[in-house]
């Protein structure tokens, strides 16, 4: 296995990219949905994703600052294999040091691209990643501490599907036709029409929202499916906005997935809430033909702090309407192309779901709102001994600090409560079963696989890691509101 290497200067040209033609993308509400370019990653040279600056317009006439991989906003679709070794350069010609984590990949912690593994501009990071994971949604983004949320934000994400050749789910499955990737964000844009990330002091504190809703880097696009069963990855790629979608005409969908994987069987739903990070497969069946409308009410944070950023961050009272009101997210029609997807949905699914036993240790954890300045009364019982804005367990984010030690195969009951909003909480290098949420029992057969868990009230994981983690690349914890990352609200462990 290929330890990290870097190339920079004239060697970097050895690992040269390969540059997608990225597909049309909609300058303006209502133009076609962009579907992702494929990028299958084997063994072996010749898969390079490159991090690089971009232009988009996003509205006609005004184009803005962008960061993408091998494009200019996002990145291509990357298709992994289980079972099969993966290959890749990562190429870094952006004007900071960037990462690429595999967010929720199970893999060793010196090949995860946590902070402990920036690299440079100039350079290009070669891992060899062994998939061993179940068929699954998955994404990519850049994870350096403090710009993480900028990164992100401007572009450097991108979504992962894992295939296992031995299992056949019965479900949709013609990438582009009645497979959809649906990488969903929130986005501000300035009087000129240009993105903006203004964030300000209650940006940081509650979590950057904006007001206008991107699918696959277009604004409130439209899809044409078949006329059958569609299914729809969703992914919530926003910095801080949760999601709680539905249809306009309240048709009922069956959700088949979640963060790490199929469910034993699909779930009829009407509404669906996604925090940041979190990912859920869907069958939604248009046999009926009939026009439809993703939508999502506006959802707040939680606690005190409630909806949208009061100042800063995109202006007074932002999050792209009031909490409860309804964001429209995109739209589908019914068009002439043959069905291919199966007729009717399995009665079960092929899950990876299984008993890990009893816990031998508890851990807990407290996600902290620490407050300082003009801030100072609303939190000064937060202030967190080393006096940065946030932190877990009182402690800020320190690279050079491991705040836990977990031993390798042993099933571990997590505890995790949160300060004055709801944060949703990450665990690096594994998937995890959520026992209680907000104080009730869960039913893990319901809710699946998880890495990503919306802490709102007293919240219990299982976890169980059977990948390493040492010192120098270590895994990591934290809130996926990535302004409260920056902030210092994350941890590491090491796992031997």
């Amino acid at each position: 296995m290929r330890r990290r290497q870097f190339l920079t200067g004239a060697s970097a040209t050895l690992a040269t990219p390969m540059l997608l033609t990225h597909r049309a993308f909609a300058a303006e509400p209502g133009a076609p949905l962009p579907i992702p370019d494929v990028m299958d990653i084997g063994p072996g040279a010749g898969n390079a994703l490159t991090a690089q600056k971009g232009t988009r317009a996003f509205m006609s006439g005004a184009a803005s600052d962008t960061l993408g991989y091998s494009q200019d906003y996002l990145g291509p679709l990357l298709r992994f294999q289980r079972g099969r070794t993966a290959n890749i350069d990562v190429v870094n010609r952006t004007d900071d040091p960037i990462t690429a984590h595999w967010h929720g990949m199970h893999v060793p912690g010196h090949l995860d691209g946590g902070p402990q593994l920036a690299f440079a501009p100039g350079q290009t990071w070669s891992p060899e990643l062994p998939v061993d994971h179940p068929a699954a949604t998955l994404w990519y983004h850049s994870h350096v501490h403090g710009q993480t949320a900028d990164q992100v934000y401007r572009g450097l994400a991108g979504m992962i599907i894992v295939d296992d050749p031995d299992v056949d789910a019965g479900l949709p499955d013609d990438y582009g036709v009645n497979d959809i990737p649906l990488i969903v964000q929130d986005r501000n844009f300035d009087r000129s029409g240009r993105m903006s990330y203004d964030l300000g002091m209650m940006g940081v504190m509650q979590g950057f929202r904006g007001s206008e809703i991107l699918v696959n880097g277009a604004i409130r696009p439209k899809l044409t499916v078949p006329g059958g069963l569609v299914r729809l990855r969703v992914l919530n790629a926003s910095n801080a906005r949760i999601y709680d979608f539905s249809f306009a005409d309240g048709r009922t969908f069956h959700q088949v997935g979640t963060d790490g994987g199929l469910l034993p069987a699909p779930v009829a739903r009407t509404t669906l809430q996604l925090a940041p990070a979190e990912r859920a497969e869907i069958v939604v069946d248009f046999a009926d033909r009939a026009p439809a409308r993703l939508v999502s009410r506006d959802v707040g944070s939680g606690g005190m702090m409630g909806g949208g950023s009061m100042m800063g961050g995109s202006g007074m009272m932002n999050g792209g309407g009031n909490s409860g009101s309804t964001l429209e997210v995109m739209s589908f029609d019914v068009g002439d192309a043959a069905v291919t997807a199966p007729a009717t949905l399995p009665k079960t699914l092929p899950s990876d779901i299984r008993d890990m036993g009893e816990p031998v240790r508890t851990r807990s954890f407290r996600l902290n709102l620490h407050g300082g300045g003009m801030m100072g009364s609303m939190f000064n019982t937060l202030i967190g001994r080393d006096g940065q804005a946030m932190g877990i367990n009182g402690d800020s984010y320190d690279m050079n600090r491991i705040d836990q030690a977990v031993q390798l195969n042993e099933t571990e009951l997590w505890r995790i409560d949160a300060d004055m909003q709801a944060h949703p909480f990450h665990v690096h290098g594994t998937s995890f079963q959520v026992i209680s949420q907000g104080g009730r029992a869960v039913d893990p057969q319901q809710v699946g696989l998880k890495d990503v868990v919306l802490v709102d009230g007293p919240t219990e994981i299982l976890v169980r890691f059977d990948k390493r983690a040492t010192a120098e690349t270590p895994f990591m914890y934290h809130c996926h509101i990535l302004e409260h990352e920056d902030a210092g609200m994350m941890g590491q462990f090491t796992v031997s």
